[in-house]
């Protein structure tokens, strides 16, 4: 045994030890440490810092690796409304160290209508629960997979690798059977609707109406896209030590803006039940908008201070059950009326014993979600109860209605999308007057990339919804396309909302007119809320918040040389 180790070195030996240090000076002068530590001293030692290990920490850690992704994890959680959804946790080797970075929790939107029979209720929420499993599933397995050791800033990398798990998910739909919300087809089955009648056949009246354009169909689990694609926006941005906002304008615009305009928030005051004893129908939402004079944190406690005294209105002596206080989940009071000058009477009168004037102080927008209103076996819409008026009378309708409450500056979904002739009326009759904004329209976002000219030529913008497999990537090609042909963009919180802010974040960086989150209750609306008046602050303190405000009505009043309502400076 001792011949056989004759020559060698033994361990702790001489030999050895100087054959360490000459491997050990080649290994560190090859990563220039000696040369780095000498430069970190005489940069540290002037200060000198009271942490100065902590200090030499952070100076070495410019030269460190970038992050890498090394596990994505998938989680079943409870949104805003105690329904099931999905939370993508992303974790990256940092310093050689596995770290959570971040989290996103998705959203989800509903398609079914609030006077669906309990067995259609029932299947969504099956359904919605196989979503989430599903889609738990794809992001701690295939997600996690794919997308391993992937650096969270490289967007072009990460929308290549989400593009093709998308493209995975797509050729199992062909092959699979797709999910699609019982309620998505409206033109099937329609409360008002008579047995063996098929929308879109000729009535009564002699007026056909085009049939409901089924929605499109929801591959189950597709959640696992959009909450990827969020998780890893905010894991980019943290890496990058800037807020969401700023990493989302960067990857819009290529440059990070040395300005940023806020957007200004719709806020939902009222939530009128379409199936309430009261007539009204014609309105679902009813939305206050601060003027741009304002910040938004005055904005806001003008808002609130309204939505008070509403409430005391409506908790007075002598009103009925049905107008006592209830909170809808869209976090805004739920009450009913017989007409729309009831709601604005009442909202003017709010008003006016707090000094303010709608149309001076505050502006009106109106979401009417007609879509739900339609008859299809007279092939009118139920404004009221007993009370059916046809595409072209809802045009008229609502000229009269803007001529007579000029402070209403927007209305949503005036129409179905499928009236595309009457869509282009109302368009010339109001254009300059106020916004025409379609939502329902805007649900289909991989029509809207595919097809630029989908309904966007025919309104003032679309209110854009963060749900099932869309993309950051994806907003930012719409908002740009939007951009570019002088459309507005409104960026909306499903009806179904988690605590997640990145909402937020997204309509801020991708410079969206405004932002449409509900009312000024519930913790998840309220989050947001909180969060868009952080970024007010940290703007302002920054020097970085653009006080002018232009908003781009619809293009025609360009053409017609109308004044703007918003050029005010």
């Amino acid at each position: 045994g001792g011949e056989r180790g004759k020559g060698r070195a033994l361990p702790g030996s001489a030999s050895e030890r100087r054959r360490l240090q000459r491997e050990a000076a080649e290994y560190y002068h090859g990563l220039r440490v000696p040369e780095r530590m000498e430069d970190a001293l005489n940069a540290l030692f002037p200060l000198p810092p009271q942490d100065l290990y902590g200090e030499l920490a952070n100076y070495f850690s410019k030269f460190s690796k970038a992050p890498v992704i090394c596990k994505l994890v998938g989680r079943k959680v409870i949104d805003g409304v105690g329904e099931p959804t999905l939370e993508v946790e992303i974790y990256c080797t940092v310093k050689n160290y596995e770290k959570r970075i971040c989290s996103s929790v998705m959203a989800t939107h509903s398609q079914i209508p609030e006077n669906s029979l309990p067995e259609t209720i029932e299947a969504d929420e099956r359904e919605r629960n196989d979503s989430v499993y599903t889609a738990v599933e794809w992001v701690s397995d295939s997600l996690n997979t794919m997308l391993r050791d992937l650096d969270p800033t490289d967007q072009c990398q990460k929308k290549k690798e989400i593009e093709r798990q998308e493209k995975e998910i797509r050729e199992e739909e062909e092959s699979a059977k797709v999910t699609t919300s019982p309620a998505s087809c409206r033109s099937a089955a329609t409360p008002k609707q008579k047995k063996g009648r098929k929308p879109g056949k000729k009535v009564s009246e002699g007026t056909p109406i085009s049939p409901a354009e089924p929605a499109e169909p929801v591959l189950c689990g597709s959640l696992a896209i959009g909450g990827t694609s969020l998780a890893i926006a905010k894991a980019g941005a943290t890496i990058s030590r800037v807020p969401l906002y700023l990493h989302t304008a960067l990857l819009k615009h290529k440059e990070t803006p040395k300005e940023i305009t806020l957007p200004l928030p719709m806020v939902t005051v009222l939530y009128c039940e379409k199936n309430s004893p009261t007539k009204l129908k014609l309105v679902k939402e009813v939305m206050l908008i601060p003027p741009v004079e304002l910040s938004l944190q005055q904005g806001i406690e003008i808002v609130q201070e309204i939505q008070k005294e509403m409430t005391r209105k409506m908790e007075s002596p002598g009103k009925t059950p049905s107008s006592l206080k209830r909170i809808s989940h869209l976090g805004c009071l739920i009450t009913g009326y017989d007409s729309l000058e009831q709601v604005l009477l009442q909202l003017q009168a709010a008003c006016n014993s707090l000094g303010l004037e709608l149309g001076t102080d505050l502006y009106l927008a109106i979401n009417c979600a007609a879509h739900e209103l339609m008859d299809y076996d007279k092939g009118k819409y139920e404004i009221l109860t007993g009370t059916f008026k046809s595409p072209d009378e809802m045009v008229a309708m609502y000229v009269e209605m803007i001529k007579n409450f000029p402070f209403i500056i927007a209305l949503i979904d005036p129409l179905r999308k499928e009236d595309r002739e009457q869509w282009s009326s109302i368009c010339r009759a109001l254009g300059s007057k106020c916004f025409l904004v379609a939502e329902d329209a805007a649900t289909q976002i991989s029509k809207l990339k595919t097809d630029q000219n989908i309904n966007i030529q025919m309104c003032s913008g679309v209110v854009l919804k963060y749900i099932n497999q869309t993309t950051v990537s994806d907003l930012i090609e719409l908002t740009g396309i939007l951009d570019g042909q002088r459309h507005i963009s409104i960026l909306g919180s499903p009806d179904r909302e988690s605590s997640d802010e990145s909402l937020v974040d997204l309509a801020v960086g991708l410079g969206a007119r405004f932002l449409k989150l509900g009312g000024l209750s519930r913790g998840e609306r309220v989050a947001k809320y909180n969060r868009l008046l952080a970024i007010e602050e940290e703007l302002a303190a920054n020097g970085a918040l653009r006080t002018s405000f232009f908003l781009t009505l619809f293009s025609a009043c360009h053409e017609y040389g109308h004044k703007d309502w918003r050029e005010n400076d």
